[in-house]
């Protein structure tokens, strides 16, 4: 493995992120050097009259308890630390049709990492993409909404679209998936929202927009990277507008599996 990045750094290209196999044949190593680390200290212990070798202790083994004991918990704290060591590489990225997501992003300058991503599509063609940034993963919507700190959902078109078609969109996919109450409490929001791609009028192949939920202060809406419209800071209305992509009646099924981390970002052209 460090003979292939050493080629990499040669020819100027970045080591490439482990993947799940790799991640899982360095646990295994991990674990390999432990237990050899552990019958060293058995030994050494051995060696210095505390313990006799690979032996079973009886009750009179006194010292040579303890020192095993603490041999144990030992090797029981390194393991525990190789497997946190594997759980905290960051998510990779993502890249769909051309469209790249990075790990991870900054918003409110707090770190967010990618959930998930995926494909939106409406019969078989391909309308935007989609990815879900949180600061923990989270794999069902209610996980989604209960994760701390800001939430970000980036769209990136991929044919041109009407906005205030793309706006209905939304705002019929919010109705179908909020209860009256919950619907009626973000009425303003979706207000404010259908205003802004109202004002843009069109959404060209390869702009996008995004979706930054911010506690305690609201959503804000940016498109190509700038702040647009008002602040929406009604709180049912981010939960409601997650609802399109996550709620119990998505605009995409796949799309919300993708999100969620649970599937391949592949094409499946098999929505509405």
């Amino acid at each position: 493995m460090v003979q292939r990045m050493q080629e990499q750094g040669r020819q100027g290209q970045a080591p490439r992120p482990a993947g799940p196999e790799e991640k899982t044949a360095r646990v295994g190593r991990l674990m390999t050097m432990t237990s050899f680390s552990l019958a060293a200290l058995h030994l050494a212990a051995a060696a210095r009259g505390r313990l006799r070798p690979f032996q079973r202790m009886g009750p009179a083994a006194g010292s040579g308890q303890r020192t095993m004991r603490s041999i144990l918990s030992t090797g029981a704290l390194l393991l525990a630390l190789a497997a946190a060591t594997v759980q905290a590489q960051p998510a990779p990225g993502a890249e769909l049709a051309g469209v790249k997501y990075a790990p991870g992003v900054t918003v409110a300058d707090l770190p967010l990492q990618l959930n998930g991503a995926g494909i939106r599509f409406r019969f078989v063609v391909q309308v935007y993409t989609a990815g879900l940034y949180l600061s923990t993963r989270a794999d069902t919507a209610e996980a989604v909404l209960a994760t701390p700190g800001p939430k970000r959902l980036h769209v990136v078109m991929l044919r041109d679209i009407d906005a205030s078609e793309l706006g209905r969109l939304f705002t019929r996919g919010m109705q179908d998936n909020a209860a009256k109450e919950e619907f009626s409490k973000s009425i303003e929001g979706t207000i404010k929202m259908a205003d802004i791609f109202s004002a843009k009028k069109r959404l060209s192949k390869g702009e996008s927009f995004s979706v930054d939920y911010l506690p305690g202060v609201g959503t804000q809406v940016l498109v190509n990277g700038k702040p647009a419209g008002e602040l929406i800071t009604e709180p049912e209305f981010f939960r409601a507008l997650m609802g399109i992509w996550l709620g119990p009646n998505p605009a995409d099924a796949g799309l919300k599996q993708a999100l969620l981390g649970r599937a391949p970002v592949s094409a499946n052209p098999r929505q509405r």
